[in-house]
Order: structure tokens, then C-alpha cells, then sequence
């Protein structure tokens, strides 16, 4: 190798070191994507960041590696994510650049800990991306389980609150004043139909219309409970039906509809069993038959 030549490689190595401290340098410098402050994302953060768990701790690097992710041209991943979020009651109050930031830590933390675990027990690089696979989709998962656990109280709790709404509405309120009595008189306040349908009187308050707030609540919980819920309120309102007895009429089929659902539950029930059964039977033939299938296996005879 000539002197050219080596000095050439050496100066060609040294550039794109300094083009990589350089981007590193403007991806450091710059700041981190501001905490949502107003509404519901607001909210959600300002309560998660007052109970001093992990979040707090990895809140701020997810911000600022979010103010990065925001540059990449994904605006269609964006908007299903945020769908996603909407529905899973502003989960942390995240935005769709910081759950993808949220999703890369994890997945760096996982990283981390499989290399670990290598290192101690040397599980080997499988296991390792294994690790990093989970990490990458803890997030999801959890955001998944949240929209599963609030469509199912929101499933559970609203034929009780529609005939609520239609007794209160019977004894002269409307339709605000009676979810605004419902929403008073709910127990627990961090369940996920209250939350609804105090964002409901909400954006009522702000002006919207009935049907526009009951449409946004058929987006962010679009179950089959809620979307015939708010069809009927919104053809009732649209035709100058008596909204108390449609209200009536459609607590009725909802509770109808939740008898069927258990029946067909339970009737699943039993032949879902027959699996688990199988097993533990096959277990006892093998505990009783096992001694005897080794003694001839061994040619001692029973």
C-alpha cells in the first residue's frame, strides 16, 4: 500500500467520523418535544407523572427521541397509531411520535437485559433477539390491552346508564343534565364509560353538537354496544322521536344482547374444557400405566 493510498483511507475514515459526530452533535443540541399540556393527552400526562413511577424516569429521553422520529415521513402510521391511542383513553398521554419512541426504548432496555442474561448464562444472540423482539411490541401490547379492557366496561356499564339517562330524561331533564346526573353519581371515576361520557358533556360544552360528540364516542369506542347507542339517539334526533323511549327500547336490546353473548359463553364453556380434561386424564393413565410399561420395557413382567 502507497503512502497516497493510506493517507487517503485514513482521511476518508476521519471525514466520516466527524459527518457522524456532526449529525450526532445536531441530534443532541436539539430540544425535546414539549409535554402535551391541554386536553386530554394533557391531562392523562399530568396524572401519570404525579404517581413517581418508571415514566417519570424515561419520560424525558422518550420526548426528546420523539422530537426526532418526528421528521420521518410515516404520516399513515401516525394517524393509526393515534386511533389506537384515542381508543385506549389517551394512553399516558402519548403522542404517536412518542409511542414510537417509547416502543425503541423498550426495545433498547430489552436489548440490555438479554445481553445481560447472555453474559450470565450465555442463552445465546437468539435469545437475545428475542429480547429485543418483545421490547419493540411491549407497548403494543399494553396499549392493546387497554382498549380491551375499557370496551369491555364500556360494554358492561352502558345499558345500565341508558336506562339511567332515560329515567332521568322521563322526569323532565335532557339529555346533557341527564348524563351530567349519571356521570355524578358514578362510583368510580376512573372507569372508562365515565370518562366518555364526561368527554361527552365536554365537547358539548365547547359548542359541538349532540351528534358530533356521540360520533367522536362511537370512534374512540367502536363497539357494536355503542355504535347502535348512538345511531339511535342520532336517527331519534334527526326524526323528533320521544329520545326517552327509544333510550328505553335500546337498554332492553342491550341487556338482550349481553344474556345471548353469556349463554353462547357458556356454552363454549364445556367444549373448550374438553381440552384440559384430555390432558389431565391422559396424566393419570400415564401415572397408573407408566411402572408397568417400565417393568416390561425391562423384561421383569408385571
Amino acid at each position: 500500500m502507497t503512502p497516497s493510498t493510506e493517507f487517503l483511507g485514513v482521511f476518508s475514515l476521519a471525514l466520516l467520523i466527524a459527518a457522524l459526530a456532526t449529525v450526532i452533535y445536531q441530534f443532541a443540541k436539539s430540544p425535546a418535544e414539549l409535554q402535551p399540556d391541554v386536553g386530554q393527552k394533557g391531562l392523562k400526562r399530568k396524572a401519570i407523572l404525579e404517581e413517581q413511577g418508571l415514566f417519570n424516569t424515561i419520560e424525558p429521553l422518550m420526548r426528546w427521541l420523539a422530537r426526532r422520529i418526528a421528521s420521518l415521513p410515516i404520516d399513515d402510521t401516525r394517524d393509526r397509531i393515534n386511533t389506537q391511542l384515542r381508543q385506549a383513553g389517551e394512553y399516558l398521554g402519548l403522542t404517536a411520535d412518542e409511542y414510537l419512541a417509547l416502543c425503541v426504548i423498550s426495545a433498547i432496555g430489552m436489548l440490555v437485559a438479554g445481553v445481560v442474561i447472555d453474559k450470565l448464562s450465555s442463552v445465546g444472540g437468539i435469545v437475545v433477539l428475542m429480547f429485543v423482539g418483545f421490547g419493540s411490541i411491549l407497548p403494543h401490547m399494553q396499549v392493546s390491552g387497554e382498549i380491551e379492557r375499557r370496551f369491555k366496561q364500556v360494554n358492561r356499564g352502558l345499558p345500565h346508564a341508558i336506562d339511567l339517562v332515560a329515567l332521568t330524561m322521563s322526569a323532565g331533564l335532557d339529555f346533557p343534565g341527564a348524563l351530567r346526573q349519571v356521570t355524578e353519581k358514578t362510583a368510580d371515576k376512573g372507569d372508562a364509560l365515565y370518562e366518555e361520557l364526561t368527554r361527552i358533556l365536554q365537547e358539548l360544552e365547547l359548542g359541538r353538537t349532540r351528534k358530533q360528540a356521540l360520533l367522536s364516542f362511537a370512534e374512540r369506542a367502536p363497539t357494536e354496544s355503542v355504535r347502535d347507542f348512538v345511531s339511535a339517539v342520532v336517527q331519534a334526533e334527526e326524526k323528533g322521536n320521544p329520545l326517552a323511549e327509544v333510550l328505553q327500547i335500546q337498554a332492553t336490546m342491550l341487556r338482550m344482547r349481553r344474556s345471548i353473548a353469556a349463554e353462547e359463553s357458556a356454552a363454549r364453556a364445556g367444549v373448550l374444557m374438553m381440552g384440559p380434561l384430555m390432558l389431565i386424564f391422559c396424566t393419570i393413565m400415564m401415572i397408573i400405566l407408566g411402572p408397568f410399561a417400565v417393568n416390561i420395557a425391562a423384561g421383569k413382567g408385571i
